[in-house]
């Protein structure tokens, strides 16, 4: 079957058995096989629908040979399938997964022209699809191949090593800014769908249904079955592409999950070097290191080269550094503290009735900056009061008719209402200016246009009580 295989995939589809019996010798161990014991295996791989026989007239010679029946043998579909999959499994751990980001740029883009190919002939639109799909399944594929390396039992053997140490970082950091970038992407993808209305979706889905239906098959006389088929395949594939980066209100979407298992895997990483380096540390004795560095001391001759053996074994990290209120008796900064003249620092004792003596002495009179800090705090909550109260009108603040850049204090004030209102059952509040207000929630989003960006929102409305 391998045989056949290999020859499939060079496009040699149909074979006489001699032409198998000649390939099958290639091999030391068929190097004696028969014919007869060739024809009875080619006769139980037919029984059992992996070859499918097809006599070939074009041979045939004599009536003996017409009643042994000339075959050319092919494989049955689900033989290729099988075969295909054999050659998967061989390869399995030769293919890793890699979480990279151009399926993220691709995707984006083909859902960007989603609304043109309702406009394109069916030749384009089925290569739109095709490609969409192809960057999908990668996507799928390649990021459970990839994190499932990290959950399989191999890889807790691999973690708990000590050369796992070594490259932790790399991992942490490959990871990271995987969900740096799968955060940004994932959410204009999100986007895009949202804004595509169900209209459009439907027009293009039936576009590449009709596309697909315009390739010619053999077995066009089962139409209806296959358009079927090809219906309900086509709107599931939206479908999962959908869930992928739209949450819903049951389940969250799978880029969620994603960032969820990576940030596990992150933890489980730091956690498993973590403990690698406590366990290097257990159980470790410093006294006999101590008694030597003693005893190396204490046979330094003179105090230079007692300085040489303690950068040596302590290095600069212990270094302390001592500051006094004492003047230096040189301003060189190469001096050394041996090379100053020893100055006095006065130790205060530790003791509760001990009492430092109290020198009187007056103080200066900050009123003026005080009273001008008041009136620039003053006039700063004026200004912010003005910037919100203008999108009051007749007792009602909509979110939704705030359309102008409005600063980051007053987007502040607005957040810090909704969410004082939001505390209570009622949904009521009251702003620092006395109003008092009721929230209430509408269906649909804003986006609340601010100095340092944008910010997009569920739609609120203040009703303000009258005064």
């Amino acid at each position: 079957m391998r045989i056949f295989f290999v020859e499939y995939e060079r496009m040699h589809f149909q074979l006489y058995k001699e032409e198998i019996l000649e390939l099958l010798r290639e091999y030391p161990e068929f190097s004696d096989y028969p014919m007869e014991q060739l024809k009875a295996d080619l006769e139980a791989l037919v029984g059992w629908k992996n070859l499918t026989p097809i006599q070939d007239p074009k041979r045939v010679y004599t009536i003996a040979e017409y009643k042994n029946k000339q075959y050319r043998y092919t494989m049955s579909e689900y033989a290729v399938e099988i075969e295909r999959m054999t050659v998967r499994l061989e390869n399995l751990f030769l293919d890793s997964g890699n979480l990279s980001m151009n399926y993220f740029v691709r995707i984006e883009s083909a859902l960007s022209e989603m609304e043109q190919m309702n406009h394109q002939e069916p030749n384009i639109v089925n290569e739109w699809w095709s490609n969409l799909q192809e960057d999908f399944k990668r996507l799928n594929q390649n990021y459970q191949d990839y994190l499932r390396e990290f959950y399989s039992g191999k890889s807790d053997k691999i973690f708990k090593s000590v050369e796992f140490v070594v490259h932790k970082d790399r991992f942490i950091s490959y990871l990271q800014e995987f969900v740096q970038q799968l955060q940004s992407k994932s959410i204009r993808i999100e986007n895009i769908i949202k804004n595509l209305s169900r209209k459009t979706i439907n027009e293009v889905l039936e576009k590449v249904i009709e596309s697909e239906l315009s390739i010619p098959h053999p077995d066009s006389e089962i139409r209806n079955l296959r358009e079927n088929v090809i219906r309900g395949n086509i709107y599931g594939k939206w479908q999962s592409l959908s869930d992928w980066f739209v949450s819903t209100d049951k389940y969250p979407s799978e880029s969620q999950k994603v960032l969820d298992i990576t940030d596990e895997v992150i933890r489980k990483i730091i956690q498993n070097a973590a403990l690698i380096v406590q366990l290097q540390n257990w159980g470790i004795s410093r006294k006999e290191d101590y008694k030597k560095f003693i005893q190396m001391f204490a046979q330094c001759e003179t105090v230079e080269t007692a300085h040489k053996l303690s950068a040596h074994v302590f290095g600069i990290q212990h270094v302390r550094h001592f500051k006094v209120n004492c003047p230096r008796s040189t301003d060189s900064i190469n001096s050394g503290v041996f090379d100053e003249i020893p100055s006095e620092y006065e130790l205060k004792p530790h003791t509760r009735t001990y009492k430092p003596r109290m020198y009187k002495s007056g103080f200066e009179s900050k009123n003026l900056e005080k009273l001008a800090q008041r009136n620039q705090y003053l006039k700063k909550l004026e200004e912010d009061k003005r910037l919100v109260t203008k999108y009051i009108r007749d007792n009602q603040l909509d979110i939704s008719q705030i359309n102008d850049c409005i600063s980051a204090a007053t987007r502040e004030t607005l957040l810090r209402w909704i969410a004082q209102a939001n505390l209570t059952a009622s949904k009521s509040g009251r702003t620092e200016y006395g109003q008092a207000f009721r929230l209430k929630k509408l269906e649909g989003s804003h986006t609340l246009k601010c100095e340092d960006g944008e910010l997009v929102m569920p739609v609120y409305v203040f009703q303000f009580e009258d005064e």
